[in-house]
């Protein structure tokens, strides 16, 4: 009998039952780390209406938290990960957490139309993944982070009806996968980044009712895509 198999006869059976048994609840469970990102993004959230009232009671994929729409297969490390976090018309308020950058397999971020304060979180920039990062509609205020500018998927922001200030981030003309910029209905000041007009697939470029100042850079008339602004 070979080495090799004298150790397998070697193993008691319940081990081998046990690692099986770890091995198929981790590819049933959502990311530990993730778990732990939801319940900060909950706690730094006012809920009144208790849309969130289930978030906290087994895990999030299986349980279907409120809003958390997660991958229907493991990746590569065995576990679950959020795909969307849909948190749309829910009368929440509060801030939006830094955790939401642990959240580093997410496609769409939505939590348009609440009455959420504070600043957006720098972390939303890990989310490198993130092809829908919807603010719209609450009661933000602060800046925009340069951390933005670097997501290489983002498909659409949309921040409009919001309290922003400051400028438009030169960063942002590093995103090439975008084609709506919706920041209209805020308070952005200073110039328009001329750098805007390297965005190939760039379609609206909304920023009516701001602060902005200076001229109209004619290198925007260059856009190939462009169709509103």
């Amino acid at each position: 009998m070979t080495g090799t198999k004298w150790l397998l006869l070697s193993v008691p059976f319940w081990v081998i039952l046990s690692c099986l048994h770890v091995q198929l609840t981790n590819a049933q469970m959502l990311h530990p780390n993730e778990v732990t990102a939801l319940n900060g993004i909950k706690k730094s959230l006012v809920d009144p209406l208790d849309h969130l009232k289930n978030w906290g009671s087994g895990d999030p994929c299986n349980k279907t938290w409120t809003g958390v729409i997660c991958y229907n297969t493991t990746l590569r490390d065995g576990y679950l990960h959020v795909l969307e976090l849909q948190l749309l018309k829910m009368n929440l308020s509060g801030t939006l957490s830094p955790a939401v950058g642990n959240l580093t397999y997410m496609n769409i971020l939505d939590v348009m139309w609440n009455k959420i304060t504070g600043s957006i979180p720098d972390e939303v920039g890990n989310i490198t993944s993130l092809k829908l990062l919807l603010l719209n509609g609450n009661q933000l205020s602060g800046s925009l982070p340069d951390s933005i500018g670097y997501l290489p998927n983002l498909d659409r922001i949309q921040i409009d009806q919001n309290n922003i200030s400051g400028p438009i981030p030169k960063s942002f003309a590093n995103l090439n996968m975008t084609k709506h910029f919706h920041m209209n209905n805020n308070s952005l000041s200073g110039q328009i980044p001329r750098e805007l007009s390297r965005l190939p697939k760039l379609v609206h470029l909304l920023l009516d009712n701001n602060n902005l100042s200076g001229d109209l850079p004619e290198e925007l008339s260059e856009m190939p895509s462009l169709l509103i602004m």
